[in-house]
């Protein structure tokens, strides 16, 4: 039996997907090497930045990290100016890490050519298509965050 046409884009999309991803993890490590961090680092350094100030529990929780791993990742962060720690105003036992604006700056323009040419990919979409994306790779990253929290026995 020949596959159907949604087979068959449903292979094409998969495979561009894995594509894209590998890309996406090609282009990061080489801004890590660039900047002096690890892939780890950068990848946690830009949760941060998606999640806003978080305390070393939640970056725990997004990252299955050790708490000497948090630590680790906090100190060298902090070492390199890109975070810095400050106390939780409604829990003094907890430590709040925030991003330095000044000093994450020379780290997105690094991003930039990226951001740059994927807004111009993007302009030759409708707006209604740019919502049908968002929503496939909204649904998609929700089911990957899933699968990574079986595998981790979550």
């Amino acid at each position: 039996m020949a596959p159907s046409s949604q087979d068959e884009a449903i292979a094409r999309l998969t495979t561009m997907l894995r594509r894209m991803g590998a890309a996406s993890a090609l282009h990061s490590q080489a801004v890590a090497k660039r900047v002096g961090l690890s892939s780890v680092d950068l990848e946690c350094l830009d949760m941060i930045l998606l999640a806003g100030p978080v305390t070393a529990g939640q970056i725990m929780e997004h990252t299955k990290l050790t708490s000497g791993a948090v630590t680790g990742l906090i100190d060298r962060l902090a070492r390199k100016g890109y975070v810095e720690r400050a106390a939780d105003p409604h829990d003094r036992r907890k430590v709040i890490v925030r991003i330095v604006p000044a000093a994450i700056r020379p780290l997105q323009q690094q991003f930039a050519p990226m951001a740059e040419r994927s807004a111009a990919l993007m302009r030759q979409y409708s707006p209604e298509e740019l919502e049908l994306i968002a929503g496939f790779v909204e649904k998609g990253t929700a089911l990957a965050l899933e699968r990574a929290s079986e595998l981790e026995g979550g």
